[in-house]
């Protein structure tokens, strides 16, 4: 096999116009609102804070992520199936696994920030200090990459002989295994062991946080001050919840039927819906990139 051919949507060719323009409006978006926190962060000192540092962070794996994923997935809804070289599906597979992995374990740091912010406030900037932050940063991209690189490799050592088509908009893992030729019994479990060691150890760093935030938040007696507190964390959760929920109903179930309908729009719900909704779902609930913004409008306008 030299090139692969990606069929995720030719089963509904009567609807692939309209899911063409709807997903080009998200992508836009989804880049407009990305390079949107990131040029706030990065130009205005009062976001030059640890929470709006892992926030802009999330910008670029986003918009990255994206656009790893989008540009070809709406070839393919445009021409009903599209072609990717065996090279190519091995590069976007890495960079998809690599920004996919690295957002997992950001989630978590992101809220390990909460947690110290709103139970050790008057040690927040001991603890949080700039170094601190760009270890957990380096960390983060640092495991992901290497996560991709040991399932990419592992995934392109099978031999694909009897099929080169994918029933998916993009080269992934579950796909990829239900085409090869040989046995995929260890890459199975190597996909579920790394997946899960990626995804589970941020889970419980996430909830660990959050169990102790509400816990710190019912403590508080000031009205306001609880409901500042909820308000910042909600954000977060959403996304979390969101991004979470997705990922592990496609990658934790290695012998559910992924190249199915379900599987795919759950794919499209974390590679290409979330990242428009996460700008969104941050700027819209945070009063700071709201002002920031309106601001930047009306001095350009």
């Amino acid at each position: 096999v030299t090139e692969f051919v990606l069929i995720g949507f030719s089963d509904r060719p009567y609807q692939n116009l309209s899911l063409f323009f709807v997903f080009l409006i998200i992508y836009i978006v989804s880049i407009l609102g990305n390079l949107g926190i990131i040029y706030l962060v990065y130009n205005n000192v009062k976001f030059h804070t640890p929470m709006y540092f892992f926030l802009s962070n999330l910008s670029v794996v986003d918009l990255v992520y994206s656009s790893d994923i989008a540009p070809k997935m709406l070839v393919g809804l445009y021409f009903s199936k599209t072609f990717i070289s065996y090279v190519g599906c091995a590069v976007q597979l890495f960079i998809f696994c690599a920004l996919g992995s690295t957002e997992c374990i950001l989630f978590g740091v992101m809220a390990y920030d909460r947690y110290v912010a709103i139970c050790s406030p008057l040690n927040y900037n001991l603890i949080m200090q700039h170094k601190i932050c760009l270890v957990l940063m380096l960390g983060a991209y640092s495991t992901g990459f290497l996560h991709s690189l040991i399932e990419t490799c592992s995934t392109f050592h099978l031999s694909f002989c009897a099929s080169n088509v994918l029933h998916h908009f993009v080269c992934d893992f579950p796909p990829l295994l239900s085409i090869s030729c040989t046995d995929t019994t260890i890459n199975e479990m190597v996909l579920f062991i790394f997946s899960s060691s990626v995804t589970v150890p941020s889970i419980v760093v996430i909830l660990g946080s959050y169990v102790s935030i509400f816990i710190t938040i019912l403590k508080i007696i000031t009205p306001n001050a609880r409901q500042k507190a909820y308000s910042t964390c909600a954000s977060h959760i959403i996304a979390v919840t969101l991004f979470y929920s997705t990922v592990l109903y496609v990658y934790l179930r290695p012998n559910s039927p992924s190249s199915g309908d379900n599987a795919n729009m759950a794919t499209v719900l974390y590679t290409v819906v979330l990242p428009m909704l996460n700008p969104l779902i941050y700027s819209l609930r945070n009063k700071d990139i709201k002002l920031a913004m309106i601001h930047l409008f009306q001095s350009k306008l």
